[in-house]
């Protein structure tokens, strides 16, 4: 035998009424296929595989340091996470693309034609405080010695948007690995170097890979 709904309705203030549950032309059991099915297709949902972003990176010299301490860090506060390996350090400007597989050339090169034109000199920059930020990640970051930074990335970001902002929330930092473990912000010798270049990276996600494609001199 089939099941039917009566139509309900609860009066309110002023002479309107607020329907109830269920409401005519659609059952319960139609309510909980679609909510399976959305909540299927959430699940299947197409997962980003491929980022590009503009970045600063250390020499290999300072690369091999910065690992070096970080290794010493990570035994000094008994922390578990796997380091990350000395060639990707780098320090995030801009990200560009998240998606799957990577944009046409044409993009691309209007990303890098847009950044070569960045008014930014060569600068030195120093790192000499350890933290852990909220999502996990033990990094390096600065303050007056991180200003170069914070200046190429307004600029890099205004050089890519067609409708320059004011400043952004940003915060220079080098990457070491992540943890459940928190750090509490200490001060640690500055490891420092001169940043003479912008590069643009791909990274693919859930890989511990990042590729150069093109590297852009400043000054």
């Amino acid at each position: 035998m089939g099941v039917s709904f009566a139509r309900t309705s609860t009066t309110l203030g002023g002479g309107r009424t607020l329907p109830q549950w269920p409401q005519p032309g659609l059952s319960r059991l139609a309510v909980e296929r679609l909510g399976r099915h959305h909540a299927g297709m959430r699940r299947t949902a197409p997962r980003v595989t491929d980022r590009l972003f503009f970045a600063v990176l250390p020499d290999a010299e300072t690369a091999d340091r910065i690992a070096e301490r970080a290794a010493a860090w990570r035994a000094r506060h008994e922390l578990t996470g796997r380091l990350l390996k000395a060639a990707h350090f780098h320090v995030n400007l801009a990200p560009v693309h998240e998606g799957i597989g990577l944009p046409e050339a044409s993009e691309i090169e209007d990303w890098v034609a847009r950044a070569r034109e960045i008014p930014m000199p060569s600068f030195r920059v120093a790192f000499d405080r350890l933290t852990s930020f909220a999502n996990g990640a033990l990094v390096l970051t600065g303050e007056e010695a991180t200003i170069g930074l914070e200046v190429l990335q307004q600029r890099l970001s205004d050089a890519l948007d067609d409708t320059p902002r004011p400043a952004r929330r940003y915060t220079p930092h080098v990457t070491l690995l992540h943890d459940g473990r928190h750090v509490e912000a200490e001060p640690v010798e500055p490891i420092a170097w001169t940043v003479r270049e912008v590069a643009l990276i791909h990274g693919r996600a859930g890989q511990t890979t990042h590729r150069c494609l093109v590297r852009l001199p400043l000054g």
